[in-house]
């Protein structure tokens, strides 16, 4: 059975897109634009450089071993030490005057070889609509130093295999590259959400261990009839004990967040599966087609008939 967050990123369908390795030699910029339902992430294998979100103008030193991820596809801004802000170039140039056709190594910047900064770059897609709090909830970006050191000696080997990979002119090497960085996604969150201990995150109830044996047992099966006072001895507290942990936590009522996972579960159905509406209903715990369709609709704004034909 998938465990937890398994569950929850293989129900959003992550997919990694790696974009590409980069040697940017100083000075260098680079603008990468933003774009709806990913996440961006950039790994420092070598050298370092400043991250810039666009709109905010939040800044982020990144060290050699780093990775950056960037959960809501903002625009952002990548660039060396030497190079200011407004000197930047768009990543559609960069492309055009690197003459980069998406294989091997991006070559960029200026005559400083000695200060470079050799990158991976790439993004986790998630399906159009698709929700969560893990997701929603996370900071405008996630900067986890020394990631490999964190991780554990399989995470710097995986990271080490990333950039031996990535971009080279082997036998599946794009692949493998690719495969891992989704592992890596999994990892990066799950590092986060274990270092949100204080109860003033949005996160943190996914670390309390009550919250979360209960949580993990929605996630296995929930189309089960499922009620706050059942959560609640499966979380090992009283009734009100648990509603008011919940809500303090997760900032949603149980009932609620069981309501919008079971809703994500039925949009992946009717989209991917291009299941019936009476199988969806099945699926997500409703006795009768017409229960789930009004909670459906009431949801996510359309008529399970009607999501399936936009999607």
């Amino acid at each position: 059975m998938l465990d937890l967050l398994s569950d929850i990123l293989t129900r959003l369908s992550v997919k990694g897109t790696l974009y590409f390795r980069t040697s940017f030699t100083a000075p260098w910029g680079v603008e990468v634009p933003a774009f709806e339902n990913v996440a961006r992430f950039h790994f420092a294998h070598r050298g370092n450089c400043i991250i810039r979100l666009t709109e905010t103008g939040e800044t982020v030193k990144v060290a050699q071993g780093d990775l950056v991820i960037i959960p809501h596809g903002v625009g952002h801004s990548l660039y060396c030490h030497t190079t200011l802000p407004e000197n930047v170039m768009k990543l559609d140039r960069v492309l055009e005057e690197s003459g980069y056709t998406g294989e091997g190594v991006l070559v960029h910047g200026g005559p400083d070889e000695e200060h470079e900064a050799q990158l991976i770059c790439g993004h986790f897609s998630f399906a159009p609509g698709s929700r969560h709090l893990i997701i929603e909830r996370l900071p405008s970006f996630v900067h986890i130093q020394n990631y490999g050191e964190d991780a554990g000696t399989w995470m710097e080997a995986t990271l080490r295999v990333i950039g031996n990979e990535a971009g080279v002119a082997r036998l599946g090497g794009d692949l493998i590259a690719l495969k891992m960085s989704e592992a890596i996604f999994a990892q990066a969150i799950r590092a986060h959400i274990e270092k949100q201990a204080s109860d003033d995150t949005a996160l943190s109830g996914f670390a309390d261990p009550h919250l979360s044996r209960a949580l993990t047992a929605f996630h296995k099966d929930p189309a089960k009839n499922w009620s706050v006072e059942s959560l609640a001895r499966v979380a090992g507290l009283s009734r009100t004990g648990f509603a008011q942990l919940f809500a303090r936590k997760m900032t949603v009522t149980p009932m609620q967040y069981l309501t919008s996972w079971r809703m994500q579960i039925a949009r992946q159905g009717l989209a991917e599966r291009n299941l019936n509406v009476s199988d969806v209903a099945e699926l997500t715990g409703y006795a009768s087609e017409s229960a789930f369709s009004r909670v459906f609709k009431k949801e996510v704004g359309l008529t399970p008939a009607a999501f399936r034909s936009v999607h």
